[in-house]
């Protein structure tokens, strides 16, 4: 049994199949769900989803892409809206300097905010950075000596540095679809090197699917297919994989427990 710890169920490509992608990632085993948000007007639909659907999660959160347009986000707004018993973490959230659509101040302010909503709700953050490391890395060590919180590096592509920093941190680290590419031997080098207690396993549909999916709409089910390459690639069995990642998504998101 597997846990989708990130998916955007009500984005293009899913949402108009709501009720075959959920009944297929079940079919696979796929227990589990969480659906992010990346904008505030997307709250209440990923709520209500999770609302109607036993075993799918919400979380409420601004996208360092929408930054700008959420200059006014406070973390007294995000801990209000994750009050509600199927919110279970705070984003995502984070820095993206790849494509730089919102101001790079912005964004570190909105990330900011995030940190504090999630400190103050209890939930943990769950954490985008992409051409953004060293400043996500000073932001997370910076804020964590104002007071601990928990969280999860999503979809890493990151460095191996970058890693160990997240873990001393004490934060989790999720791996999608790209781990299985082949031109990914950076990021499956440091897959191994990931302590078995603090790996999680994501779609991040509908992008990114797995191999043997690339060029498909991705979606929950394929996260069976990632967690099989890891557990080939860690020479682990399957079941423990699956068993140890999803005890890991219950320790980490406990309010789903």
């Amino acid at each position: 049994m597997f846990i989708d710890s990130h998916c955007h169920l009500n984005y293009k490509g899913l949402v108009e199949q709501e009720r075959e992608v959920l009944a297929r990632a079940r079919a696979n085993g796929v227990q589990g769900m969480l659906n992010i948000s990346t904008r505030e007007s997307e709250w209440d639909a990923v709520i209500g989803l999770a609302e109607r659907e036993p075993a799918v999660w919400a979380s409420v959160g601004i996208h360092p892409h929408e930054a700008d347009q959420h200059g006014d986000m406070t973390s007294a707004k995000l801990a209000e809206k994750a009050r509600h018993p199927d919110v279970i973490g705070i984003g995502e959230t984070g820095l993206d300097y790849y494509y730089d659509y919102s101001d790079r101040e912005q964004q570190q302010a909105s990330f900011r905010q995030h940190i504090v909503a999630a400190r103050e709700s209890g939930l943990p953050i769950i954490v985008h950075t992409r051409d953004a490391e060293d400043d996500t890395a000073r932001i997370m060590r910076e804020e964590m000596e104002q007071g601990a919180y928990s969280g999860v590096i999503h979809c890493f592509t990151a460095s191996a540095d970058f890693a160990r920093i997240a873990l001393d941190l004490g934060l989790y680290i999720s791996l999608s679809g790209i781990v299985t590419f082949k031109n990914a031997k950076d990021l499956q080098e440091i897959a191994q090197t990931i302590p078995d207690d603090r790996l999680l396993i994501e779609t991040d549909s509908p992008f990114l699917a797995p191999v043997p999916h690339r060029g498909r709409t991705c979606e929950p089910a394929f996260v069976s297919d990632t967690a099989r390459f890891l557990a080939e690639l860690k020479n682990i069995e399957i079941e423990s994989l699956a068993a140890q990642t999803t005890s890991n998504f219950f320790r980490l998101f406990s309010k789903a427990a």
